[in-house]
């Protein structure tokens, strides 16, 4: 019972400001949240965009998730679902057009994989050699990530003529709209990379219970000495744990590139990755509660359009604002796992 009462306080608090807030614009606490019910959960177009929106956060949130639970703090998934986007559209886009679907998807999305895992890696190998702390390490990188794509992605190198992004992957290398198999959803943009996110959550919650290797992140995350005295190399755990969480960001692509768009776009992600910590610690740092968050955001996210005529769409962004802060105030034991 422990584990639920920072997600309720949190949830609890967002109800309480957000009536307050409704009141202090002149609107009815009740009937503003029934229009944000019936524009979110209320239609399938509206349940179409809370999964797309959420798919992203999810993912994000389990990039944090893998480091915390070897006590580490991933700051850079921003960074690192940037490159591993970018990646999955060049060579989405680079393959020949005769390239078979699975394989095509296959290579698009390894790629971003490979690509996160390696911006992942590189603060995790200066923490491991040199005992830079992960925090510093993944928020310089993040600039220096995001600088790099964006003289990439301009006229000339690898966007398309005046504009800032590149041209289209190829057909094979798309996922297909939910809506190609559930009508109902119309024309919403969630696809098959929601499975996608489902998927990675059952292999982490998997990983993490039933593998040597998630049995090790986890014992150093919770007590490193010992582990080190268990026959732990800490060097290896710290590597790998920071390259499995930005890999897991890398799959970020799959949703927004080769789901929605088909293309990579400058500034696409809009600050999912820092937005996965918030999802990682409201879900409690569990797989199943990380998606359930990831849910509770992506319908925030597009309750703020379906209430834009009653109040000013910017009450979500205050409420969001309020989740977080009362999520950190509630998770400050999962904070100290990750910031040793």
């Amino acid at each position: 019972m422990r584990e639920l009462v920072a997600p309720a306080l949190a949830i609890a608090v967002c109800v309480l400001v957000g009536n307050l807030l409704i009141l202090a614009v002149g609107q009815q606490p009740l009937e503003v949240w029934s229009v944000l019910a019936a524009g979110t959960w209320g239609n399938g177009y509206g349940i179409g965009q809370v999964l797309f929106k959420a798919t992203p956060l999810a993912l994000a949130g389990l990039s944090v998730a893998i480091a915390l639970n070897a006590g580490l703090f991933n700051i850079g998934a921003e960074g690192q679902l940037s490159l591993g986007a970018l990646a999955t559209a060049v060579v989405g886009l680079a393959l020949p057009r005769s390239t078979p679907w699975p394989l095509a998807l296959f290579a698009a999305i390894g790629a971003g994989v490979i690509a996160g895992a390696v911006v992942g890696a590189i603060p995790g190998v200066l923490k491991a050699r040199f005992g830079a702390h992960e925090v510093i390490g993944t928020i310089m990188l993040n600039f220096i990530v995001l600088a790099l794509i964006n003289w990439l992605v301009a006229p000339g190198r690898l966007a398309q003529p005046e504009s800032q992004s590149t041209a289209p992957v190829i057909a094979a290398a798309t996922i297909p709209r939910l809506s190609s198999f559930v009508p109902a959803l119309g024309g919403s943009a969630a696809s098959l990379a929601a499975l996608l996110a489902v998927a990675v959550a059952w292999l982490t919650h998997f990983g993490f219970r039933r593998t040597t290797l998630g049995y090790e992140l986890v014992a150093f995350g919770l007590r490193p000495a010992a582990a080190e005295a268990g026959g732990i190399r800490a060097g290896r755990v710290i590597v790998v744990a920071m390259a499995l969480s930005g890999g897991v960001a890398g799959l970020v692509g799959a949703n927004n590139v080769l789901g929605y768009k088909h293309y990579f776009e400058a500034g696409f992600s809009g600050g999912i990755g820092f937005m996965g910590l918030a999802v990682a610690l409201l879900g409690r740092n569990h797989p199943l509660g990380i998606l359930l968050a990831a849910l509770l955001f992506g319908t925030l996210s597009q309750g703020a359009l379906a209430i834009n005529g009653v109040v000013p769409k910017e009450l979500i962004d205050v409420l969001q604002a309020i989740v977080i802060l009362a999520v950190v105030a509630a998770s400050s034991d999962v904070l100290r796992r990750g910031t040793r």
